[in-house]
Formats: C-alpha cells, sequence, structure tokens
C-alpha cells in the first residue's frame, strides 16, 4: 500500500483534527467497548461467603451463590464473559489432583449455577493442576521435574468435566506441550465438539503473578519456580511457534500472558495469524495501579482505561482484567 506523505506545515496541522471532542472520535483508530471484557472472578467454599484479596484491593473471593449473582450484575452491565477460579483448601489437594476433574468440584458447581441462572452470559474456566497440586505446579512433579505426558492425561480429563458441567469456553494456563490437541480430539469423542478453546499461547514465566497465586491459595504450596513450562521473558519467536502449534491443534482463540509487558507479542500473533487474540491483564498488573492510585501517585481511573485501550491498539479482541465491572460502567458512561 502507497502511503501519502502529508504536506507541509501550515498545510498540514495534525491539530485540527485534535480540537474537538466529535472530531477526535471522527479519526480514533480503535474502541474499546464493554464486549472486549472478560471478567476473571475467584470463587471460595461456603455460602454467602466472601473473602477479600489482600494484594488485590477491591478484589474478593466469592461463594457459588454471591458469584451467580455476581455474573446476573455483570452481564446486565454489558459483560458477555466471565473466567472462574477457585480458592481450593489444602484438604482436597493430593498428589492425584483428582479435584482437579471432579464433578463436584468447586468451578464445576459454579458452571452449572450460573448457567442455570444466568445462561446467557458466556462462562470460561482455568485448566491447569496448581489450584488442586500440593507442589503449586499446573503439571505433576516426580523426582523433582514437571512431567508432561501424564498431566497432559489429567487436564484432559479436567477439561472434559468443566464441558460437560456446561463450560463454553476453556482456558487451558498449564503450557504443557500437546494438551489443546488431546483436549480437542477429547472433546469431540465426548460430545462437546462445540465448546470453545482460549489456549494460554504464550504464558510467559512472570513475576507479575504474585497476587493471583495468593488468590487461589496457591503462593505458599509452590516449590520452586515454573520456567521448565513457561516463557523465557526474553524469547519472541519461540512465542510464535508456540501460538502456532496450539492454532494447528484446535485452539479457537489464543492468549497472551501477561498483558501489557508483553504488547509487542500481542501485536505480532494477531498481525501475523489473524486469530481471535486476548491478553491477560493480571494481577500483578492490577495490583501495581491500584496501589499508585491508592497513594495518590496517579489518576487510578485514566490509568484504568489507558491501560486496557493498550490492548485493543495492540492488536488484542479482548482483554482478561479485573476492571471489568468498573471500565464496562465509564465505556456505558461514555467515557472520553
Amino acid at each position: 500500500m502507497t502511503r501519502q506523505a502529508p504536506p507541509a506545515f501550515p498545510l498540514s496541522r495534525p491539530r485540527r483534527m485534535r480540537r474537538t471532542p466529535a472530531l477526535r472520535a471522527l479519526q480514533r483508530e480503535e474502541r474499546l467497548s464493554v464486549d472486549d471484557l472478560i471478567w476473571p472472578v475467584f470463587l471460595c467454599d461456603g455460602e454467602s461467603v466472601t473473602q477479600e484479596v489482600a494484594s488485590m484491593p477491591g478484589v474478593i473471593r466469592r461463594s457459588v451463590d454471591l458469584t451467580v449473582e455476581a455474573a446476573a450484575e455483570a452481564h446486565a452491565a454489558g459483560i458477555r464473559v466471565i473466567c472462574l477460579f477457585p480458592y481450593t483448601l489444602d484438604d482436597v489437594k493430593t498428589p492425584d489432583c483428582a479435584e482437579a476433574w471432579n464433578p463436584e468440584n468447586l468451578t464445576n458447581r459454579a458452571i452449572r449455577a450460573i448457567k442455570a441462572q444466568v445462561p446467557d452470559i458466556a462462562v470460561m474456566t482455568d485448566i491447569a493442576l496448581d489450584p488442586y497440586n500440593p507442589d503449586g505446579h499446573d503439571g505433576f512433579v516426580e523426582d523433582g521435574i514437571i512431567v508432561n505426558d501424564r498431566s497432559v492425561e489429567a487436564l484432559v480429563k479436567m477439561a472434559v468435566a468443566q464441558a460437560e458441567a456446561g463450560a463454553d469456553i476453556l482456558g487451558p494456563s498449564d503450557m504443557m506441550d500437546g494438551r489443546i490437541g488431546a483436549m480437542r480430539a477429547a472433546l469431540e469423542q465426548a460430545g462437546h465438539g462445540e465448546v470453545t478453546i482460549m489456549s494460554y499461547a504464550a504464558k510467559y514465566a512472570s513475576a507479575f503473578y504474585g497476587p493471583f497465586r495468593d488468590a487461589v491459595g496457591a503462593s505458599g504450596a509452590l516449590k520452586g519456580d515454573k520456567k521448565t513450562y513457561q516463557l523465557d521473558p526474553l524469547n519472541r519467536a519461540e512465542a510464535l511457534r508456540a501460538v502456532a502449534r496450539d492454532i494447528g491443534e484446535g485452539a479457537d482463540m489464543v492468549m497472551v500472558k501477561p498483558g501489557m509487558p508483553y504488547l509487542d507479542i500481542c501485536r505480532e500473533v494477531k498481525d501475523r495469524f489473524a486469530v481471535p487474540t486476548y491478553a491477560y491483564q493480571v494481577s500483578g498488573e492490577y495490583a501495581m495501579i491500584r496501589a499508585a492510585a491508592g497513594n495518590g501517585w496517579i489518576d487510578g481511573e485514566k490509568a484504568m482505561m489507558e491501560s486496557l485501550m493498550a490492548f485493543r491498539r495492540a492488536g488484542c479482541d479482548g482483554v482478561l482484567t479485573y476492571f471489568a465491572p468498573e471500565a464496562a460502567k465509564l465505556i456505558r458512561a461514555g467515557w472520553e
């Protein structure tokens, strides 16, 4: 495409198009919509229970009944997708991680309850063993090594159980090799070929996950780190290979995680593969904005919205963000 160079000043005065809100809107290249927001929600056991997550101000865990209420409120605000993450107690964490595919586990009960009461909201889930693993890892640990193939077998059972509970979108976040193909084959065989997969295809070994691990009860359990299965933060080409692999194995959507530190990866994934591409504005990103705003160092509302705009500009079709309810209200109120 041939690009016409702008004429010299004063024929060219770019500020003409910035002079009023109407003119700025007329040339705006991207739009941030409520449709772009996916809201991650933390679950806990009990009834009418809420628990604050200390490292994520404003974020709470909710029992299933209150999660259903929150889903209804989110849907009324225009949010179309919520993503469930369970806080699991130590007594259900076992070496075989069998609670992960228990039809009556916290996540599966929540899926059924939400779909019964708020059928039009899409429910996304997390697929990884860390909430159920005494070692805190996304796969099984044998002699200090996170093993791949045995872990994939367990993750497949988890995926099928969530599909049977009524999940609309499965989110494998484990970064084991071959898990997307194995899940897709199992879902087809089990009669769940319509269930979509948003693969955490480019998930980096990041320091920005700390508050999330507090939220799901995995911080104290984690032994070592996750560098043998999550991506090196310096690697771009490897991330693109991982995305290509997951698309080839049947992922309908792909995710880059974390979000803002990896906007370059988001842009390249979208440009290269032209598939539905998402980012996760992770707990550490959220906590930093909250903390800075809480100390009066930044305007929290403006920083929140600017951060979400960055994902759209980088090519993302949407973003998982703990800010979703607040952002939805501002967008619907005509945020400028």
